[in-house]
């Protein structure tokens, strides 16, 4: 088997890395960064984490946080006009995914001035004006060691996928002491994020046997210690799984790609601002049944590991007690449905096409093992829309 290997060239890893953000500048020769936040991290103080850090060893780092929950063009242009107003000599994403995804998109476009839809897949953007320093506030997205940004063309209400080297970060500092004050409703919505990735890298179409092994060992953290870093925000061992199991989902699905779940999830955030997290959990269960059938084997393990199921239960088994836990987990954690979210139905009915549409040229649920046709997919939102089953 021949395959490509991606990730960023040096992470560092654990509590209190953030302050580490000179040492890993210097490694790099880079001292002018600019820092793409969001309004969040500043009013809470937490990006004075990396801030501090820097001013106390006499850098001058700009700062622009006017970054949005699922980031759109706009924004992104905004975030190079400032880009272009300073002698940056690089970009720190400080945040959840949206601001990572920002500054990803921010070094892509900065290249000239074609639009961004420009850029979207099957475009590879493999280019950047800049490089990027990944640093995650929240235990989900991976983005931190993904080829990949998602960017909301706002005029068209597509959210574009965006993948290539260009929006690979240099380097990442994980430092789960960042996600100790994350709130529950964010927490469980970036937790089955995480598991989503590791799930879908691992029966996607595009495994390999490194993305396999990430895959794996991040559902065996992310599975036991989702509910208790839900419940038990302090706990450090926790929160130190959910920060690792989705940067390995993040490597993971960065080499393998993600599939139906993501496909589908994408326009439903677009059309309806569901937060990404929250409508990869509402999709997952339903999703998950559909796909079982095509590769139950994938499945049953993926069961066992997240700790559904026992090696005593047989394939079958194991694939469907995965499909019911899913769909417990998103009871327990109070994930709604598109409904309960409090989407409009005529508007869900009206849409539901045009989201097939847009899912598919994603290109994402080609990559699962059972590949849906529009009315397939259209089915699957018609079954998530009262019911996460």
């Amino acid at each position: 088997m021949e395959f490509n290997i991606v990730a960023p060239r040096f992470m560092a890893v654990g509590g209190g890395t953030a302050g580490r953000i000179v040492e890993v500048l210097a490694k790099f020769g880079l001292s002018r960064p600019l820092v793409v936040t969001d309004p969040v991290m500043v009013s809470l103080g937490l990006v004075r984490r990396i801030l501090d850090p820097m001013e106390a060893a006499g850098l001058a780092p700009g700062v622009f946080s006017d970054t949005i929950p699922e980031p759109t063009d706009t924004v992104v242009i905004a975030g190079v006009q400032a880009l272009r107003a300073g002698a940056y000599d690089c970009l720190i994403g400080f945040g959840g995914g949206s601001p990572i995804d920002t500054a990803k998109a921010m070094a892509i476009l900065a290249l000239g001035d074609a639009p961004m839809r420009a850029y979207k897949v099957p475009h590879a953007a493999d280019l950047g004006a800049l490089p990027i320093i990944a640093v995650p506030t929240t235990a989900g997205t991976g983005s931190e060691a993904t080829r990949f940004t998602v960017i909301t063309d706002a005029a068209g209400d597509e959210k574009m996928l965006i993948a290539g080297l260009g929006a690979l970060p240099l380097a990442a500092i994980v430092d789960y002491e960042l996600t100790l004050s994350v709130p529950r409703r964010t927490t469980a919505d970036t937790g089955i994020d995480a598991l989503s990735h590791a799930l879908e890298a691992y029966v996607s179409k595009r495994a390999t046997p490194f993305s396999d092994a990430l895959a794996v060992s991040a559902m065996e953290l992310i599975g036991p210690n989702l509910n208790t870093a839900c419940n038990e925000p302090a706990n450090h061992a926790a929160r130190e799984a959910m920060m690792l199991g989705a940067m390995q989902a993040g490597i993971a699905f960065s080499n393998a790609s993600v599939a139906l779940v993501h496909g589908m999830s994408r326009p439903i955030g677009a059309h309806f601002h569901v937060p990404h997290g929250l409508s990869n959990a509402m999709l997952l269960p339903a999703v998950t049944r559909f796909s079982i059938p095509a590769a139950t084997k994938r499945y049953a393990e993926a069961s066992r590991r997240i700790g559904f199921a026992t090696a005593a239960d047989s394939d079958e088994r194991a694939a469907d007690k995965l499909a019911d836990g899913l769909a417990a987990w998103n009871t327990d954690l109070s994930v709604p449905t598109p409904k309960g979210f409090g989407i409009d139905p005529a508007a869900w009915q009206a849409k539901k096409s045009l989201m097939a549409d847009q899912a598919l040229a994603s290109g994402s649920p080609a990559n699962n093992p059972r590949i849906p046709d529009k009315a397939e997919i259209i089915a699957l939102y018609d079954a998530v829309w009262g019911a996460n089953a």
